[in-house]
C-alpha cells in the first residue's frame, strides 16, 4: 500500500510576548536614562585611559574654563536647601519660584548678588547670559568657598553622606584659576577630589 503523505505546515511562532518584553525594556531605559547636560562653557578636558564613573548623587562638579569657575551639585532638594543656606549667609531672601528655578539648574556661574536677576531670566535668556563665573577671591573666604562649604553641610544633613567634589577643567586653562579653586577647597580641608577627563582608547 502507498504511504500516506502528511502535508507539511509552516511553523508559527507567536511573537506577542516578545514584543511586550521589548517595549517594556525600551520604556524602562527611556524613563531611567539621565539626560546629558551641556557644560556651562566649552571645556576641552584632557584625555586619559582610566575609566571611572562618578556617582549619580552626592557629588558637586566645579567646571573651569576661560578664567571662570562654575558650580553645580546633584539633587533638586539639595539645590533648594543650598540656596536657602546661602541666602541666609548673604542676607538675600529667595522666593519659592526662584528656588524652583535654581533647583532645575545643573550648574551656574553668577555672583550671588546678581543671582536673583539671573533666575528671573527666561531659559533662552539664561543660555545667552554672559556669566562671569563665581568669585574666587583669595584675600578672604570667597563665594566659591561658601558654596562648597554649604553644599557639604546640606548633603550631610539630607543624605547623611559626604559630598564628593569633582573638577572638570579645560586642558588649556592657566594655572592661577586652578590654584584659586584648590585653595578654596583646602581652606576647608578638602584635599581629595576627582578630575573629570575624556576617555581615550588604549594603544593596540
Amino acid at each position: 500500500m502507498p504511504r500516506v503523505k502528511i502535508p507539511r505546515k509552516s511553523t508559527a511562532i507567536d511573537m506577542t510576548a516578545m514584543c511586550d518584553v521589548a517595549f517594556l525594556l525600551l520604556t524602562f531605559f527611556i524613563l531611567t536614562a539621565k539626560p546629558r547636560t551641556d557644560d556651562p562653557i566649552p571645556v576641552d578636558a584632557p584625555a586619559t585611559a582610566i575609566n571611572v564613573q562618578l556617582p549619580e548623587s552626592d557629588v558637586a562638579i566645579l567646571t573651569v574654563g576661560q578664567g571662570k569657575v562654575f558650580f553645580g551639585v546633584e539633587g533638586q532638594k539639595t539645590r533648594e536647601e543650598l540656596l536657602d543656606q546661602m541666602g541666609r549667609r548673604y542676607s538675600i531672601a529667595f522666593t519659592p519660584e526662584e528656588k524652583a528655578v535654581f533647583a532645575s539648574l545643573p550648574s551656574f556661574g553668577v555672583d550671588i548678588q546678581n543671582l536673583k536677576g539671573f533666575l528671573a531670566l527666561s531659559p533662552d535668556e539664561r543660555k545667552e547670559y554672559k556669566s562671569q563665573g563665581i568669585p574666587t577671591d583669595t584675600t578672604t573666604e570667597s563665594q566659591l568657598f561658601y558654596w562648597v562649604k554649604e553644599a557639604r553641610i546640606v548633603t550631610k544633613n539630607l543624605n547623611n553622606k559626604e559630598l564628593r567634589i569633582a573638577i572638570k577643567g579645560d586642558g588649556k586653562e592657566e594655572y592661577p584659576t586652578f590654584a584659586k579653586l584648590i585653595k578654596a577647597l583646602q581652606k576647608q580641608k578638602v584635599n581629595k577630589f576627582a578630575l573629570i577627563t575624556n576617555v581615550k582608547s588604549l594603544p593596540k
